[in-house]
């Protein structure tokens, strides 16, 4: 296991390149409740950027996988995750990449395209729509924490509630460091900041995927943006379906947008 250490939190990572050497560069930022090689190693992501010649690099975000769990909400502000990820970066003297956020992922990745539009090649973001748009429903308490901090998983009612507690045991996390994350406090995304992204976007969410809503809805917020909805899945099967990649590659290989500037991509 590589780590390094940025914000006095030691974080987790691999950096994985071809043999013969990368012609690019990306960074995979995992969701909630998963971690680097649940979210990209198992589902074939690291395997499918290596056969196309590209050095993959992914994080173990804070309180994830094998990077430091933390027990204060204040360490989980959605800034703190994006410097750990440009951090990263500088780590391992890389300029520029492509980034792809799936999930709790993509707000990092966000937030990583507002501070640092320069650093970012082609940016992904995986597993939400236009919903994100929407503004904050009201609601009591947290029920997210609230279900990662439950004794008996039995009683939580809600079934989305109840796949992400499954799938936090499954993985072993540390459900005392998610709910700490879930509890964080963090502005709105500065939306009006993305509306000025310079670099192709691709929007992508399953059709199940009643979280996230339509990708098209969210993509047009870019000045280069795409949406792509991935027939027939929902927010967990998404991710590793061909479809899915398919649709990344066509994005990477700039099939979606012909006539964008090649320094671009």
């Amino acid at each position: 296991m590589a780590s390094f250490t940025h914000d006095g939190v030691d974080l987790a990572y691999d950096d994985i390149a071809p043999a013969g050497g990368a012609g690019r560069t990306i960074l995979l930022l995992h969701g909630f409740t998963s971690n680097r090689n649940e979210g990209w190693r198992r589902t074939g992501w690291y395997g499918a950027f290596e056969r196309r010649g590209m050095r993959v690099i992914a994080l173990d975000q804070r309180g994830h996988g094998e990077s430091a769990k933390l027990y204060d909400p204040e360490a989980y502000g959605r800034d703190k995750l994006a410097t750990d990820a440009l951090a990263l970066l500088d780590h391992l003297a890389v300029e520029h990449a492509d980034v792809f956020g799936y999930s709790m992922g993509t707000r990092t990745a966000m937030q990583m395209a507002i501070d640092a539009p320069q650093r970012i090649s082609n940016l992904i973001l995986g597993g939400i729509g236009g919903k994100l748009m929407d503004p904050p429903a009201a609601r009591e308490g947290n029920p997210m924490a609230e279900a990662m901090l439950a004794e008996d998983p039995e009683t939580i009612s809600r079934p989305m509630l109840r796949s992400f507690r499954q799938f936090a045991d499954e993985q072993g996390e540390d459900r005392k460091a998610l709910a700490a994350f879930l509890q964080a406090s963090n502005p709105p995304l500065d939306f009006e900041a993305l509306r000025g992204f310079p670099a192709p976007v691709l929007v992508v969410a399953g059709q199940r995927d009643e979280g996230a809503g339509d990708p098209e809805d969210l993509a047009r917020l870019f000045p280069h943006g795409h949406g792509v909805t991935v027939v027939g899945c929902d927010h967990f099967s998404a991710i590793p379906h061909a479809l899915t990649k398919a649709a990344v590659f066509d994005f990477l290989d700039g099939m979606l947008d012909e006539d964008f500037p090649d320094s671009f991509r």
